[in-house]
């Protein structure tokens, strides 16, 4: 097979021609005929034994080809690719088939590339530091939350609920004095300020006591999931049967060893320090690469595919079907629970794909210009990596993820450690 031409269309397309030789060409279809001739039947001749002349004469010349073409195009379209050296982006091509005989099979198809890309002022960028120090009111905080871990929840009776009790509560929601659906439960656990239940709901609680039944007026969010109560005035009829708070644990030394290795309050001070000072320099880091990472997307220009950032989005949320089905849950059953819509799914990642897509092609790019490499060796040893997270053998990492994407990922983590080490701290 050969590539015939190589030629840019429009933005981000390009045609090639790709010629197979007839030989080539004829034996796949032969083998198609062979594959097929079984499930035919022709007058006069036993299933499967009829010659393909006259399935031929028959059903027409070229009643194999198709299934010949299709056999041979995803090898022919990736050495033609290889060849005319593009970086091709996932989209439903556009095909001709030129010619089909014994002299040759010639097919004509339309693809979408990545874009064209330039990016300049990349090193150097400001960025605004975070602040790594741990202070007492972070250790007093941090354990606030190991009392609350260990508390227990005690029932109020002489006064109202306030924020952070949980209160046991009945409710009914009526819209247009009809009780909608998925508005009503019993028995139901709710802290107050938790922010659980739409704005407004769980500030009317507050103020209330236990045996209370009363009515509250809300207003749906404008883009609360479920349609017909976006923006959308209701009631909620209350019945409040309990409140309790939660009750801290005395923090003493016989806390402490209770919750910790540690037998003194000052050791365990001493660690909790150590930690948040390492979970701070952790936060540090990252947001200097968001930093980056935002600033390297403002900086890029580029006309992008748009089926690019479609391609990014349908990634996202198979990554989020994949962490649900974790859980246990599958995807449509968390939509159907939760009310979630495939356009509102759509919505929630289309900017974060914007952005990682032109975060990757700027990084393909300054990889480019400052000649980053990636040695065999490199490569060797992250699959290595991967086969002992996902404790699977390398040869079924390498089945999975090629060479050439996993070489890719490697340039644009270097160019990314380049950018971020060149950065320059500002109060700006």
């Amino acid at each position: 097979m050969k590539l015939v031409s190589s030629n840019k269309v429009e933005t981000n397309r390009y045609e090639l021609v790709i010629e197979i030789d007839g030989e080539t060409f004829m034996k796949t279809v032969n083998a198609v005929y062979k594959k097929e001739v079984k499930n035919i039947n022709i007058p006069g001749f036993r299933k499967g034994k009829a010659p393909r002349a006259m399935i031929e004469k028959m059903y027409g010349k070229g009643v194999f080809y198709e299934d010949a073409i299709n056999e041979l195009y995803p090898s022919a379209l990736e050495f033609a690719i290889a060849e005319a050296g593009l970086e091709v982006v996932k989209d439903k091509p556009d095909v001709e088939i030129e010619k089909a005989d014994s002299e040759a099979l010639v097919i004509k198809t339309k693809l979408t590339v990545e874009p064209e890309v330039t990016i300049e002022n990349y090193m150097g960028i400001a960025v605004k530091p975070v602040s790594t120090e741990v202070t007492d009111e972070d250790i007093e905080a941090e354990i606030k939350k190991v009392r609350q871990r260990n508390s227990r929840l005690v029932e109020v009776t002489d006064r109202p609920a306030q924020n952070e009790d949980t209160v046991v509560i009945d409710f009914k929601g009526i819209k247009d004095g009809e009780p909608f659906e998925g508005g009503t439960a019993e028995n139901y656990n709710l802290t107050l300020g938790s922010g659980a239940f739409i704005p407004g709901f769980e500030d009317a609680v507050v103020g209330h006591s236990v045996g209370e039944e009363f009515t509250i007026d809300v207003t749906f969010p404008e883009n609360y999931q479920v349609e017909e109560l976006k923006g959308q005035p209701v009631q909620f009829e209350i019945k409040l049967h309990k409140i309790q708070t939660r009750e801290l644990p005395e923090f003493n030394e016989d806390f402490v060893k209770d919750v910790s290795e540690f037998d003194t309050i000052d050791a365990y001070k001493a660690d909790i320090r150590e930690k948040l000072a390492e979970d701070k320099k952790k936060n540090a880091e990252s947001d200097k690469e968001r930093q980056v990472a935002d600033k390297l997307a403002e900086l890029m220009q580029a006309e992008v595919p748009e089926v690019m950032y479609e391609n990014q989005v349908d990634n996202l949320v198979d990554e989020f079907e994949m962490n649900l089905r974790m859980q246990g849950i599958d995807l449509k059953t968390y939509m159907e629970y939760t009310g979630l819509t495939d356009d509102v799914l759509h919505q929630t990642y289309y900017d974060r794909a914007v952005s990682q897509v032109k975060v990757r092609l700027a990084l393909k790019k300054i990889a480019k210009l400052e000649n980053i490499e990636v040695t065999d060796e490199e490569v060797e040893n992250k699959y290595k990596e991967l086969a002992d997270n996902y404790k699977v053998e390398v040869d079924k990492v390498k089945g999975v993820f090629p060479a050439k994407d996993i070489k890719s990922d490697l340039e644009t983590a270097k160019a990314l450690a380049l950018v971020e080490n060149a950065a320059v701290y500002t109060e700006a």
